[in-house]
């Protein structure tokens, strides 16, 4: 597990694009974290610096937004917020395989019925700021957060 404070949304930002330079071939990232933790502002940076141009819109009551990385691949978005029952996401048709990259909000909702996680994101409100822990769940998460390097730590993740 990694540990890092964020400052500001600019850090958060910063964070997105860095885990984006090290995005793997395909990925899994549930992201955790209260309402207002950073978690959409995350996975808007991570997106933009994958290509991904236009508006990128929360998928609070579509449930999944789905985006053409500048590879052509596909990555999606999921907010689980307003789903009852895992079941639900059935109706979705996902196919595990077609995207490269899967951004899941408040994944808890959805468990058993979607890929399990490569990283586990969570975010916190701590003062003015987020506190961010990473969790590695796979060896290919592993990989990904190790390609972060040290700088991760740093107090200022703009370097």
């Amino acid at each position: 597990m990694t540990q890092c404070f964020l400052d500001s949304a600019e850090a958060t930002e910063a964070l997105g694009v860095r885990l984006a330079r090290g995005l793997p071939a395909r990925a899994v990232v549930y992201l955790h974290g209260d309402l207002g933790a950073g978690k959409s502002t995350l996975a808007r940076a991570l997106l933009q610096a994958l290509g991904v141009t236009g508006a990128i819109r929360s998928p609070t009551y579509t449930l999944v937004e789905p985006y053409a990385l500048a590879s052509g691949e596909l990555a999606l978005h999921l907010d689980l917020y307003r789903i009852g029952h895992p079941g639900e996401l059935e109706f979705l048709g996902l196919d595990p395989q077609e995207a490269r990259l899967w951004l899941v909000e408040w994944p808890e909702r959805g468990q058993g019925a979607l890929p399990p996680a490569d990283l586990d994101v969570e975010l916190a409100v701590e003062g003015e700021g987020r506190r961010c822990q990473l969790r590695p769940q796979t060896d290919c998460g592993q990989r990904w957060l190790e390609g972060l390097g040290a700088g991760i730590n740093s107090p200022d993740l703009r370097e």
